[in-house]
């Protein structure tokens, strides 16, 4: 059916097809596949059961004549009375004054619009002379532009059904059909335009979330599959003896999660393929120590390790943490942009000798003249502030290298097996025992004054604190804090001793870090900033933290930024000030105050926000589909990453007939399926 242009559909010449190709209509699949995006339902209820200033539908009899009234320039106003089981309801239309020849005394009619119960009276937006079809109307709702309008689009649709239904070709095998109670393709795509009532159109719809999810989770399998068998030869043969001691030389245990996490990634490291490994876990839940072990058990295997990180500050605190547990059983050196000339020179000739086993670094690491002699174990820290052709670079510097990516945004399961369906993920879902929680508190602006001499009190004793807010400058669209204004108000506010520093986007990175180290020495007390402080650097001594407009944030992020205090052994603060409108705003705020699992905040957060600006409008890699949801489908996205994993690891695509029309259409959508033989 795919290769038919849409003109082959009766009644659509160049000027519909011209009109269909503005909604990327371009063949009778694409036309069969161009999904409502809603339905109104007029389902007939008793008036006992209608809700004051819903959308409801009724049906009656008319018993008296229309009347008519003209105000304004060209408005009108139509009322009449219907009866409706014994009782009579005023119905008023506006601007319809054609209506009072077409309604008459004695006729029945089905009224769809606002209800009044206070009033008994509709306010009619829809009307039918006659009773409804069927108790349960439900009229699809296409998405359309330019000439193109929804009736020409209905008709197109029905037309494409009758010429081409009998091509429409089943992709699930009959076992998957049979056990999850499925309709057929061509009944599910027609119930999808044509539904006569809401249970077909429910099963339609499950019909749908399925393939979709089905077709997806095989796409990334077989990615995976591809990219695992494109390198064998990988395996890293570790001492581990040599690990175990390292291990126990660390003043510390490690976690039951941290734990299993460095089971599932020293395995993959000994398998002969090459990991590919998301390793997820709280702000202070240990992912460092695991990765430091991890490196050893590289090197001890005579590989050498690449930390790659966004920030040059960043790479410089972790330079320290690992040479503190490596103490000298390694050699770990800096490369960032700041090492220039003969330093740099000399640090790239210990990289190519083997003498350096670790170099950690911000993307000076993929620069054209960094050849490392043999690279086996990379990092990549905070993964989704790289590019995707960064991380390709620094994967190709070694002979195919195991590739951890680290994150401390909290991806709840559901997302992480959807947006990272090609890679393995590891889940560190515990704190280190001993570290306090940090109190949250949520205030109205109102209590400003006082939300400030908490911070002096605490900066009196020699701790710090981060201000955070929106905006760097003042907007004209947001009546909302600024960074710069409010830098302004506490320098002014505080006395000369406390130190106000002022760190946005817009400052160059040398600035940025130039800032951050000034904070990280304690020479800035107070911290006034944007977000950009999210992510990383680790200042044990701040212990207070507070957001301005704190419903302006998801609670992903407020997590994050809650994330930067509580790094030292004194008690840490979060304050966010906020006077949210609506109710998600408000059970934002009540969520925060009352849980600190990071994991826990990223499956609300998804509920409240939606997949997609999870992660962020267009860096987010998370899948557009038709009908599935992620998060209100998420047993399906289940069931069809299970059923995935099957086909794959069981070959069934190339030997199972069943299966033949999957394949077909993953050869028609993915260039890569020619690499399944």
């Amino acid at each position: 059916m795919s290769v038919e242009t849409v003109t082959e559909v009766k009644g659509v010449g160049e000027k519909l097809a011209d009109e269909l190709a503005a909604v990327d209509i371009y063949t009778v699949e694409d036309l069969l596949n161009y999904f409502p995006y809603r339905y109104d339902q007029y389902e007939i209820k008793p008036l006992s059961e209608l809700i004051h200033e819903d959308k409801v539908t009724i049906e009656g009899r008319v018993i008296h004549e229309p009347s008519l009234a003209f105000y304004g320039r060209k408005k009108s106003r139509l009322t009449f009375t219907v009866e409706v089981e014994n009782v009579a309801v005023k119905a008023v239309m506006f601007n319809r004054s054609f209506a009072k020849k077409q309604l008459a005394r004695g006729d029945t009619v089905t009224l769809t619009g606002k209800w009044d119960a206070h009033r008994l009276q509709i306010t009619v937006s829809n009307y039918k002379k006659g009773a409804a079809q069927s108790q349960q109307d439900i009229q699809p709702v296409y998405s359309v532009k330019g000439d193109l309008t929804s009736y020409k689009l209905k008709k197109a649709i029905k037309n494409g059904f009758k010429d081409f239904s009998q091509s429409i070709e089943e992709l699930l095998p009959e076992r998957y059909l049979h056990s999850y109670k499925l309709p057929s393709r061509e009944k599910a795509l027609y119930t999808m335009h044509f539904p006569q009532s809401r249970v077909a159109l429910k099963h339609a719809r499950r019909r749908f979330i399925y393939e979709e999810f089905l077709l997806f989770q095989l796409k990334m399998q077989l990615l995976r599959k591809i990219q695992r068998e494109s390198t064998t030869g990988n395996a890293q043969l570790y001492d581990k003896e040599e690990v175990t001691s390292f291990m126990e030389s660390f003043p510390f245990s490690l976690t039951d999660a941290q734990q299993k996490s460095l089971r599932q990634i020293l395995n993959d490291m000994k398998s002969p393929y090459r990991m590919n490994r998301l390793l997820q876990g709280d702000v202070g839940s240990g992912k460092t120590a695991v990765a430091a072990i991890c490196l050893y058990a590289s090197i001890t295997a005579g590989k050498q390790g690449a930390l790659m990180v966004p920030t040059e500050i960043l790479a410089e605190q972790h330079v320290e943490s690992l040479k503190e547990l490596f103490g000298n059983r390694a050699n770990i050196v800096l490369l960032t942009g700041s090492v220039k000339g003969k330093k740099r020179r000399e640090i790239l000739d210990q990289v190519i000798n083997q003498e350096a086993d670790i170099v950690v670094g911000t993307h000076a690491l993929i620069q054209d003249d960094v050849f490392f002699h043999d690279l086996g174990f990379v990092i990549v820290d905070e993964q989704h502030r790289f590019g995707v052709e960064q991380r390709r670079i620094l994967k190709d510097k070694g002979l195919d290298p195991d590739v951890l990516f680290m994150t401390a945004t909290p991806i709840p399961r559901t997302l992480a097996i959807t947006a990272f369906g090609d890679m393995d993920v590891s889940v560190i879902d515990e704190m280190p025992v001993g570290r306090k929680e940090i109190e949250t508190y949520w205030v109205k602006d109102n209590m400003l004054d006082r939300i400030l001499d908490f911070v002096e009190k605490h900066i009196r004793q020699g701790e710090q604190a981060y201000v955070i807010c929106p905006l760097i400058e003042e907007s004209d669209k947001l009546d909302i804090q600024n960074a710069v204004d409010l830098y302004h108000q506490l320098a002014e506010y505080y006395p000369p001793e406390i130190n106000v520093g002022l760190m946005h986007g817009r400052l160059r990175s040398e600035e940025k870090d130039d800032i951050m180290k000034q904070f990280a020495a304690n020479e800035i007390q107070v911290l006034v900033s944007t977000t950009v402080v999210e992510v990383g650097v680790n200042v044990p001594n701040a212990t207070i933290m507070v957001i301005y407009d704190a419903e302006r944030f998801g609670l992903s992020q407020l997590h994050q930024l809650r994330g930067r205090v509580g790094r030292g052994d004194k008690q840490s603060y979060c304050i966010l000030i906020a006077d949210p409108k609506g109710e998600t705003g408000k059970e934002r705020m009540r969520i925060m105050t009352e849980t600190t699992n990071g994991f826990e905040l990223s499956e609300e957060d998804l509920k409240l926000r939606g997949p997609g600006d999870f992660f962020g409008k267009k860096q987010s890699g998370v899948p557009e589909f038709k009908v599935a949801d992620m998060v209100h489908d998420y047993r399906a996205l289940e069931t069809a990453r299970k059923d995935a994993e099957e086909i794959i690891e069981g070959n069934l695509l190339e030997n199972d007939a069943d299966f033949q029309p999957l394949r077909n259409w993953l050869e028609r959508h993915f260039s890569f399926t020619d690499k399944l033989d």
